[in-house]
């Protein structure tokens, strides 16, 4: 080999190892449990960009969120952390902040001026000690409830306004021979579906008495009670399968005409979207807020553990500016039914629903804060059995029930 030609391909060389390095770099597993059809085709939404950006997405996805906090969890206390890890926005990653294994954000914060651009509520919520520790990248509500058109027009009802309202439409499918309200019987729906009729028929000051004040007052008022005796007629309109049916599993039974409504959050539009069915056309969407706000906001945040190798932090702050970035954030809410968490956005490309979830977020008197923001993991555990545990047992009466919520807010968290 001639000396001319040695020197000119060593530059080519050197060029392909330094890519090749820069490559490993922006390398990123992430973890997370958006696994139906509407969460798979979002999630791929953030791969597809990070992709775009130059790096290289390393899905890990696990099935449950509790499942796939837990593992990640144990990977970041263990030693091994992946470089993003998902959870709901709120107070679930508050001890890796206090024990010092997340790094924060505020580089990319600072880049893309969240300050201006975030409700804040969600500032807060991903905000300690004044440094940002997590991405947000959506807001979702959590109390939507949708019901199939045809299936209303069929037995001759109007879209409910409220609970009221809506127990009359469910006793119409069910005289019509179709599944009432589609339900998951899991705990943490179960609790939804308890705060989605509290909210309504107590609104928002007993919804922060409980969550917030921790107040035997706000349990102990006529309007809870109200939404406890509401809860329990709910028993009457599930069908027989719904114990441990998976959220998307009731989704699809609206979807396909087999059952009428599902209280469900809006990435359950997602569902709706991968089977090709359009808001307003083939299934409409309602919240229910007959005394005060009616959106319960909450959303999803990635949280990006410490690294013993340094240059694998590039990643994580690629990976945090590409979430935020506004093709992003509009390609992701579509596939996910979510709306942007950024508030200086063109939203007209997204559908009816998301447009009536985007005027609420510009009123700040419908918008209530999630129990997710509001309280901490085991208090809201404690909720969510008490709650199961009436909804599974029919023979537990009205007090009995307010009794051991009262137990439940005297606990210290």
């Amino acid at each position: 080999m001639g000396r001319s030609r040695f020197h000119a391909l060593v530059p080519a060389a050197v060029l392909t190892m330094l890519a090749g390095a820069a490559s490993a770099q922006q390398r990123a597993e992430v973890i997370h449990w958006w696994t139906s059809g509407g969460e798979s085709a979002a999630v791929r939404v953030f791969a597809e960009q990070f992709t775009k950006a130059g790096g290289t997405w390393v899905d890990t996805a696990i099935a449950g969120g509790a499942n796939a906090r837990t593992a990640a969890i144990n990977r970041t206390v263990g030693g091994d952390p992946p470089t993003a890890m998902q959870f709901n926005t709120g107070k679930q990653f508050d001890d890796l902040v206090e024990n010092n294994l997340l790094a924060d954000v505020d580089s990319v914060a600072a880049a893309q001026n969240w300050k201006a651009i975030l409700p804040e509520a969600i500032i807060s919520a991903v905000s300690r000690n004044g440094k940002f520790y997590a991405v947000p990248v959506n807001i979702h509500g959590q109390n939507w409830v949708w019901y199939n058109k045809s299936v209303l027009e069929k037995v001759g009802a109007a879209e409910p306004k409220s609970w009221d309202e809506a127990i009359v439409v469910l006793e119409k499918i069910k005289a019509a021979g179709l599944i009432p309200l589609a339900f998951s019987g899991q705990k943490n729906w179960e609790r939804d579906l308890f705060n989605t009729v509290m909210l309504d028929k107590a609104g928002p000051v007993v919804w922060n008495g409980i969550y917030t004040q921790r107040s035997e007052a706000a349990a102990r008022s006529a309007e809870f009670r109200a939404a406890v005796e509401t809860f329990a007629k709910l028993r009457n309109y599930v069908d027989a399968g719904s114990p441990g049916r998976n959220w998307n599993d009731a989704t699809a039974l609206v979807i396909q005409g087999r059952a009428g409504m599902q209280v469900m959050g809006d990435w359950a539009k997602g569902e709706f979207a991968a089977a090709n069915k359009m808001a307003g056309k083939d299934f409409g969407c309602t919240l229910f807020g007959s005394k005060g706000g009616g959106y319960v906001i909450g959303g999803d945040v990635f949280a990006f553990p410490k690294q013993k190798d340094a240059s694998r932090t590039g990643a994580q702050m690629l990976l945090a500016k590409t979430m935020l970035e506004p093709e992003t954030q509009i390609l992701f809410a579509q596939k996910k039914g979510s709306i942007p968490v950024r508030t200086d956005l063109d939203t007209s490309a997204l559908d009816i629903c998301a447009q009536k979830a985007a005027g609420l977020m510009k009123d700040k008197s419908q918008q209530v804060a999630s129990v997710q923001m509001l309280a901490p993991p085991a208090m809201n555990g404690a909720m969510e059995d008490v709650i199961s545990q009436f909804w599974n047992g029919p023979s537990t009466t009205t007090d009995q029930f307010i009794e051991k919520v009262v137990g439940v807010l005297k606990q210290r968290y």
